[in-house]
């Protein structure tokens, strides 16, 4: 099922505090971009990031994006901003090293 553009555009208004952040649409689902870094997406409506050394603290679920893909960490807590922008400059952050 693909994301809806309702919840890509709530997800993106959730992480206004990066506004640094962009989002390219990719077979129905959204990649996330932030440095120019591929750090996550949105996937059958579920905020998905890459799996870091950085962002293991944050004890996410690991879930699958598709069929046949890595898996990512969940983040289901999207309501929380301040949250979501820790998490991912944690994720960020593990990309650049």
């Amino acid at each position: 099922m693909p994301s809806s553009k309702e919840y890509k555009d709530f997800i993106l208004e959730q992480l206004e505090l990066s506004c640094d952040i962009s989002c390219k649409p990719m077979m129905g689902e959204y990649l996330l971009y932030k440095e120019g870094l591929l750090f996550g997406g949105i996937y059958d409506n579920r905020l998905l990031v890459k799996i870091t050394k950085t962002n293991d603290k944050f004890a996410l679920i690991k879930q699958l994006p598709y069929s046949g893909a890595k898996p990512m960490y969940l983040i289901e807590d999207v309501d929380d901003k301040k949250q979501l922008q820790d998490i991912i400059n944690a994720t960020v952050s593990g990309l650049k090293k």
